[in-house]
């Protein structure tokens, strides 16, 4: 169901959920002006759809030893699609990169690794990164502070 139309309810149920993912049927039914049954169906409507991916716990990163934000901007040797998608499956197999960015401009992709220390990070691009073919360079660069992290879309 690609592609589904989103009205105003349905925008409101999203705006909710990215605010709290737990909120009660019957909370969520009243913030938005229905009653839970249509609400319940708009929600698996969106689930089903894939407008809503999925629900999960947002953790902090120092409390469960993982401080560290590095940025590594990599450069391949060769953009062909093989070698993108090789690095990519590579990539999407490895729980230390949060987020991974196919760019324009200067490098190939930009990535967020969390690591305990530096270390760690190092261990991280000697046993992994550096080990993929088509590697031309990796700069990296580490977060002295988090300034501003959300998972809530601007929905109008």
């Amino acid at each position: 169901m690609p592609n589904q139309k989103i009205d105003d309810i349905d925008r409101k149920i999203l705006r909710a959920l990215q605010v709290d993912a737990k909120v009660s049927l019957s909370a969520l039914a009243d913030e938005v002006g229905l009653s839970a049954s249509p609400c319940a169906r708009r929600i698996r409507l969106l689930e089903r759809g894939g407008t809503i991916k999925g629900y999960t716990a947002i953790v902090d990163q120092e409390q469960v030893g993982l401080p560290i934000n590095a940025f590594a901007s990599i450069k391949l040797e060769r953009q062909r699609e093989e070698d993108l998608d090789r690095f990519e499956d590579a990539v999407s197999r490895w729980p230390e990169v949060l987020d991974c960015y196919l760019m324009t401009g200067q490098r190939d992709y930009l990535m967020r690794i969390v690591a305990a220390d530096l270390a760690a990070y190092e261990r991280f691009i000697k046993d992994k990164l550096t080990r993929l073919d088509n590697i031309a360079s990796i700069e990296t660069s580490f977060a002295l502070g988090q300034v501003k992290r959300s998972e809530v879309l601007p929905i109008q």
